[in-house]
């Protein structure tokens, strides 16, 4: 454990957001994806119980006003305390 991450944090959830902006980065930048995904297995290193990986926002642009399920799931769940932020 480090300083940063207390038993407190433990205690919650992790979570991790994976997302692409655009369709062509989700086909051609398999590298970021997978480097994305692999922050669940480094959140479980560091003694996280439960990761959830949220990916429901591949292909979908973080400006303007696209919708992003995802996001507003991750959004709900630091606000409800579930996770470890």
């Amino acid at each position: 454990m480090s300083a940063r991450i207390t038993t407190e944090h433990l205690r919650r959830a992790a979570v991790v957001y994976v997302r692409q902006s655009t369709m062509a980065q989700v086909m051609g930048n398999l590298e970021s994806q997978r480097r994305q995904y692999d922050l669940a297995g480094e959140a479980q290193a560091k003694g996280f119980a439960s990761v959830t990986v949220i990916d429901d926002d591949l292909g979908r642009s973080g400006s303007g006003r696209s919708e992003r399920p995802g996001f507003e799931r991750l959004v709900a769940l630091v606000c409800s305390g579930e996770v470890g932020a």
